[in-house]
């Protein structure tokens, strides 16, 4: 299943160790991927924020788009797309602590978008983005299409 975490509604700490951030491929399917030229949306784990959900599909659409996709209403289609996200705080161990005893925290957002097999449901792209996020509701869409780029700059490219 494809797990874009960002922007949820759940917060966590983390301790002990520092958080690694940018984007990770964790599948890639070069060929598949050069014989795909339509996609659909299946349920996927969208954000409870339904302005962000709307922002983040249609950045997911605008980056296929550039990349020769083609969105179809219903399937079938030659990939299923969908996404997850979800929020969580972390906290700068090494941060010095402020006058209440606090460490430094900040708010980060994940995001996993998977392109899969419509037959099989076998991945041919997943990519997954950790960054800081600014929840300022002015700033966050730009943060979601900056993200959103920045994973698919990690799509293969089609061989020349």
């Amino acid at each position: 299943m494809l797990v874009l975490v960002l922007l949820g509604a759940g917060h966590l700490a983390v301790a002990g160790q520092q958080m690694k951030y940018g984007v990770s491929v964790k599948e890639a399917k070069p060929a598949a991927l050069a014989k795909a030229k339509t996609y659909v949306w299946t349920n996927s784990q969208p954000s409870f924020d339904k302005g962000v959900d709307r922002q983040i599909v249609a950045a997911v659409d605008r980056e296929l788009a550039a990349r020769g996709f083609t969105k179809l209403d219903a399937a079938p289609s030659d990939v299923v797309v969908t996404y997850a996200s979800l929020s969580r705080t972390d906290t700068d161990l090494k941060s010095k602590p402020a006058a209440n005893g606090m460490l430094r925290e900040y708010a980060v957002g994940t995001l996993v978008v998977d392109m899969r097999d419509p037959a099989n449901r076998q991945s041919f792209f997943r990519v997954r983005m950790d960054t800081p996020i600014d929840k300022d509701p002015a700033k966050l869409e730009a943060g979601i299409n900056a993200a959103v780029a920045a994973m698919f700059e990690k799509y293969p490219k089609p061989k020349s």
